[in-house]
């Protein structure tokens, strides 16, 4: 948000520099993101100065130039080459001195030189209003009052002040701020000082000639509504003050009236609309809900097609502006508007979220309604904008006020306790010293007693609702820096279990990151058509839209996403991983789950002159997988066939009976809800079970052995359905001192073995840490391993 120092300072009385006001706003919550000297018209006129035209003459070697003498208060006569038609003797001009920077409306700026035009000298540049930044027009020289002084700079003439403007980081709970007004109260409130607000006192009705009925239908949408009418003004370009104040903090100026909306929106928060009269039908203005469907050009002349939940402004035909949010291209004003319906509102903050996210649109108007405006605001921006239209514009008030406010928004009741202030801030400030901190905020004082206050917050604070909330706005002004840090610190024991869930997060990253992979964090709302299960979803009550209407029940969508984003940005070979959970619903309670998922997709690794690239299989991932488990030393798992139907083909392991991880090839039914043609292949792991399993891992000493490994193959024939997790399982059960790792080499299925067969070849690793194996100790066990792969999975050792 921009703010204007210049702009501030008509709100509050001091002299504090733009530095010194930087450092309150941040002090007090406002953080300032940039301050910057700025000029509302570039270069600030620097160099200009009036001039008088005392003489004109043709150019000797020009029909459209002449040679004019031009005083500046210097004493000493320029010439100037001048091409502009309308220029005269005894004209005060703008006069662009030698070596002055020129900065035009449009175009680059350009240095004034002393050259020769045609042969005659010229000293210097009269200025057309484009020339120099004041407008657009281009018709001639700038003739200025006949009583302006000579020699007087152009920017005092023209009253073109330096400004500083504010970059500040609004947090979305403050709304309040998001106004010259609201800004200036804070800083009130800091230096214990009244804000000034704009004086509304000469407002009155001039005459009743043009009545406009309006209807609020839908109250709970709009809880206020005013407006007011008026007739006999000219749509124009607006005055240089309005344009520069617009100008100071980027708002560009359309018109005199639109220009007094967006001034009023800025000073007081509140947001207008004017109504070209002329375009509300029937003389009648209704807000309400039109028919689902209803298509409705916005002011950007964009068919949009409406909801049934937006909230309309409407006359007695059609749809004119979707309230809060965005005009419509037929009622807005125009250069022939010559009477307006002025609409000042308080809507529904979620109300008007909904309908901008609906519709992609993000509006000054919208980004404070979604907030919450003041209610209490309606009626003093009409006054103030009226009183501005009449002195830019001219016109008469031709109605009353319209002020529709069935229901008032009553203040916030709220109790704080001296006890609970002081140990939140954590320190005692005196409650003296409170009470003027929370009268300075506008906060009412209801009751005291030696425990604590009642208190009544203002509506346009709807951040400030509860005690901590208060307490909040009283250490904020009081100041964070104020508050001492204690010499002792005190601190309890951390019983939580060990390892952290972060330490083991952590050290998974730190292995994915290492080989490649990416982390991705994805929202945890989705849509409700990815769900496996629909009747067990967490559904949103109010989804802001069909692709956000529920929790997700696995990460596997919020993967396939991001990998279809990337390919489809020419970035087709990926590696992600993501922590997230997972939610359902089960017997009316809310279930939240753990998980950790991997993706690969694409090939293994990027181009390389001397390598050939290879695509990234199901051996990939399994390798991956391996390698966290290895990594998180949880061993003794069962493997079996995955049952997941989102995956082709693939396993799981299965730990103490529940299901450690699930991972295998995506089924090309789910690859098609996000538009992918391209393999995936993925991970899904219950962080839960892995935190358990982690947990009772003991960690003992042990020295690497003196002895030597030793390695025996077996091949063997087995049934097609086998694992190689049933024949890991069994073979580990003939010695689990000695035998260290079984692995597969080998895997053979075809014509050349009996039909229902397939062949494994396996490896055993074996090694004694005390002493070294003999010959006869590993036949003892290979036997022992060879008798139950026959008597346990009919295995047939091949010879």
């Amino acid at each position: 948000m921009k703010i204007s120092y210049n702009w501030l300072k008509e709100f509050i009385d001091t002299e504090k520099s733009p530095e010194e006001i930087s450092k309150i706003l941040t002090g007090t919550g406002l953080e300032v993101e940039s301050l910057e000297k700025v000029q509302a018209i570039a270069g600030g006129l620097e160099g200009l100065v009036i001039g008088y035209v005392k003489e004109t003459t043709q150019h000797p070697n020009a029909d459209r130039l002449k040679v004019t003498k031009v005083d500046v208060g210097t004493g000493e006569d320029l010439q100037i080459v001048c091409g502009a038609s309308n220029v005269a003797a005894g004209q005060k001009v703008v006069v662009a001195t030698v070596g002055t920077m020129v900065h035009p409306t449009t175009g680059e700026p350009f240095k004034i030189n002393k050259s020769k035009i045609r042969g005659e000298v010229s000293e210097g540049m009269i200025c057309a209003e484009d020339e120099i930044g004041l407008g657009h027009s281009h018709e001639g020289i700038m003739v200025l009052d006949a009583d302006v002084p000579v020699g007087k700079l152009a920017k005092e003439h023209f009253n073109v002040q330096d400004d500083y403007m504010y970059e500040i980081g609004l947090t979305p709970n403050r709304a309040d701020a998001a106004s010259h007004l609201g800004t200036a109260r804070d800083i009130a409130a800091f230096l214990k000082i009244a804000v000034i607000k704009p004086d509304v006192s000469a407002f009155k009705v001039d005459n009743n000639d043009l009545k406009i009925e309006v209807i609020v239908e839908n109250e709970q949408a709009s809880p206020r509504y005013s407006g007011l009418t008026i007739s006999g003004l000219e749509v124009k370009e607006s005055p240089d003050w309005l344009k520069q104040r617009l100008a100071v903090i980027g708002v560009r100026s359309i018109n005199n009236v639109v220009d007094v909306t967006n001034y009023v929106l800025l000073e007081l928060g509140q947001p207008l609309h004017a109504f070209d009269a002329a375009a509300i039908k029937g003389g009648k203005v209704a807000v309400k809900n039109v028919a689902e469907g209803t298509i409705f050009k916005t002011l950007d002349d964009v068919d949009r097609k409406l909801s049934a939940d937006d909230l309309m402004i409407c006359n007695a035909d059609e749809p004119m502006c979707i309230a809060g949010v965005f005009g419509g291209a037929k009622s807005g004003v125009t250069e022939g508007t010559k009477a307006i319906f002025l609409e000042s509102a308080y809507f529904n903050s979620v109300s008007v979220r909904k309908t901008a996210k609906r519709h992609g649109l993000k509006t000054d108007a919208s980004f404070r309604y979604e907030r919450g405006t003041d209610p209490d605001m309606t009626v003093f921006a009409l006054k103030r904008a009226a009183l501005l239209i009449q002195q830019v514009a001219g016109g008469q008030v031709s109605s009353e006020i319209f002020d529709h406010y069935p229901s008032p928004v009553a203040p916030f009741d709220v109790d704080v306790t001296f006890k609970n202030i002081d140990r939140l801030i954590g320190k005692a400030i005196g409650n003296e010293t409170i009470k003027s901190i929370l009268t300075s905020l506008d906060i009412k004082i209801v009751n005291e007693t030696a425990e604590g206050l009642s208190l009544q917050v203002p509506p346009y604070r709807v951040d400030v609702t509860r005690e901590v909330d208060v307490i909040e706005e009283i250490l904020r002004l009081y100041g964070y820096n104020n508050v001492e840090i204690p010499t002792q610190i005190r601190a309890s024991l951390n019983n939580s279990q060990r390892p952290e869930k972060d330490t083991v997060q952590n050290a998974i990253s730190d292995l994915l990151s290492a080989n490649g992979f990416n982390e991705m964090l994805a929202n945890s709302l989705t849509k409700l058509a990815y769900s496996d299960k629909p009747e067990s979803a967490v559904k949103i009550v109010n989804p802001l839209s069909s692709d956000l209407d529920a929790m997700r029940q696995t990460l596997l969508y919020s993967g396939l996403e991001a990998i279809a984003y990337n390919q489809n940005r020419k970035s087709p070979d990926l590696k992600f991983y993501e922590f997230g959970k997972v939610y359902a619903t089960k017997e009316d309670k809310y279930i939240e789950t753990q998980r950790f998922s991997v993706f690969i997709t694409g090939n293994d690794a990027a181009e390389q002159w001397n390598q050939k690239q290879t695509q990234v299989s199901f051996y990939n991932l399994k390798a991956i997988v391996d390698g966290i488990l290895q990594r998180l030393k949880i061993t003794d798992y069962a493997v079996e066939d995955a049952t997941y139907s989102k995956l082709a083909y693939g396993l799981q392991y299965i730990l103490n009976g529940k299901q450690l991880v699930k991972f295998g090839t995506v089924a090309k039914d789910a690859l098609k809800k996000v538009d992918l043609d391209k393999e995936v292949f993925y991970a899904d792991f219950n962080f839960d079970v892995v935190l358990n399993a982690v947990r009772k891992n003991v960690i003992v000493y042990q020295e690497v052995s003196k002895f030597p490994a030793v390695r025996r193959d077996l091949s063997m024939l087995v049934d097609t359905a086998v694992t190689f997790g049933q024949l890991k399982q069994i073979a580990q059960r003939a010695d689990k001192k000695l035998l260290k790792e079984i692995g597969v080499f080998d895997v053979y299925q075809g014509d050349k073995l009996p039909a229902g067969k397939k062949s494994y070849a396996l490896s055993f690793i074996l090694q004694d840490t005390e002493k070294t194996l003999t010959d006869k100790a590993i036949d003892a066990i290979m036997q022992k391993i060879i008798y139950n792969l026959g008597k346990e999975a009919g295995a047939e050792i091949r010879k």
